[in-house]
């Protein structure tokens, strides 16, 4: 894949994504019925919401340098573990596929900057994402890189439910030629609002593991990830650039 083709397949992206975030959605699977559902009913839906909004760099844990950045369009795909529950609150779908486009930026001192923006095709569920992260390790020929990373994400989109998250990880991660694989562990926060029925506000939380690879050739930057947050498993998939 040349340069060019790599620059037409994120701008692509790019502009998909801002039809998204801009255009009229046909509203098929909005989570638009919460007062179907009952209390316990709406914690599970929180929970599978919390494994599919939450932050994924889907990126190593190496400091890009005061002049790098990781630039990409990414899709996360979390399988729902209450399928039957968000049937009744209006979204007819077994897995939530959230298309993005992720940006890093290198800052001095070992520290990186991050966001993406998400929205899913068929529904008003827009996410947006923050994080920072220090490496403790830099990593380099002998030693890994090591990283901690704070991240949040809100949910937007959704008038009868707002709910936000906030993370804590460690990441690890070493070089080898073009592949660096890398994994890590870590915790999520979420508040649940509901705006319907009698529901009321819940905050589940969640251990979290992940493991990724990132491959960079030089013009064209591939990584993908598999994440367990909870009970749920998510895959994503990264491509653009890296330097």
């Amino acid at each position: 894949m040349n340069k060019h083709n790599s620059i037409r397949i994120c701008a692509a992206a790019s502009l998909s994504l801002s039809t998204l975030f801009s255009a009229p959605v046909i509203a098929a699977n909005n989570v638009d019925q919460l007062q179907n559902l009952n209390q316990v009913e709406f914690t599970s839906l929180a929970k599978d919401m919390l494994a599919a909004t939450s932050y994924k760099a889907v990126a190593p844990g190496a400091p890009l340098g005061l002049i790098g950045f990781d630039l990409g369009a990414e899709l996360s795909v979390t399988k729902l573990n209450h399928a039957s529950v968000w049937r009744k609150s209006g979204a007819n779908i077994s897995s939530l596929a959230m298309p993005k486009i992720h940006l890093h930026k290198g800052l001095p001192m070992n520290f990186d900057i991050g966001a993406f923006l998400a929205a899913t095709p068929d529904s008003d569920m827009k996410i947006i994402g923050v994080e920072a992260r220090y490496a403790i390790l830099a990593g380099g020929i002998a030693e890994p890189a090591v990283a901690i990373r704070a991240a949040a994400t809100r949910l937007s989109g959704v008038t009868q439910l707002d709910q936000d998250t906030k993370s804590l990880e460690l990441t690890i991660s070493k070089g080898f030629l073009v592949f660096t694989p890398y994994a890590g562990l870590g915790h999520v926060w979420s508040n649940a609002t509901p705006h319907a029925g009698n529901l009321q506000k819940v905050a589940p939380s969640a251990n979290k593991v992940f493991a990724g690879l990132n491959t960079n050739l030089g013009l064209v930057n591939i990584a993908g990830e598999f994440d367990r947050t909870g009970d749920s498993n998510t895959f994503s998939a990264k491509v653009g650039f890296r330097w």
